[in-house]
């Protein structure tokens, strides 16, 4: 597993054997120009969703919140608090919770999004550990990690299965550790 700021250094493990094992690579999706690693087969494997689930709590030691990002975020966040003994707090696209929200707006490699998260939540003074799929350019962890500061949480760290390092999104992941348990 990779925990560290330094992406050039990464050590081989279970879960990483298993992404190579399992990941599903689409090319131009969702837009042209786009290679999307589809984890789906990862999830749909005990050993490979245990093995994830196991190395991404590790960064979460000491996490009294995850916040699992829309959709795939989802899954390995609820994974993730069940591990830690934490709650999970599921950061929705725009449009999909009932008002009233507290939301940021940020861009994409192929357009913009926005994050939401119920206003009657309070992650006020919470230690969250932020967990999605894949960190690509790093503006969805980013705008995740602000939305939650902006509300008084404080962000012990990202976790994410997949880094695609060419794209620098560790860059924006200001003030908080990134681990990541494959990068390609």
């Amino acid at each position: 597993m990779s925990r560290h700021s330094d992406p050039s250094v990464t050590t081989e493990s279970t879960a990483s054997k298993n992404i190579d094992r399992l990941v599903r690579w689409a090319d131009d999706f969702p837009t042209a120009g786009v290679r999307f690693a589809d984890l789906t087969p990862v999830f749909a494997d005990a050993v490979g969703l245990s093995s994830v689930i196991d190395e991404l709590a590790v960064a979460g030691e000491g996490t009294d919140l995850v916040a699992g990002i829309d959709a795939r975020g989802f899954l390995l966040g609820a994974g993730v608090a069940l591990a830690l003994g934490s709650g999970v707090l599921a950061m929705r696209k725009a449009g999909k919770l009932p008002p009233p929200v507290v939301s940021q707006r940020y861009e994409l490699e192929y357009g913009a999004a926005e994050l939401e998260i119920p206003e009657a939540i309070d992650v006020s003074g919470r230690r969250v550990l932020v967990v999605d799929d894949v960190l690509a350019t790093g503006g969805t962890i980013a705008a995740a990690a602000e939305l939650l500061r902006g509300r008084g949480a404080e962000i012990v760290g990202a976790a994410v299965v997949l880094e695609i390092a060419a794209l620098g999104g560790r860059s924006r992941c200001e003030g908080y550790p990134v681990t990541c348990l494959k990068q390609v």
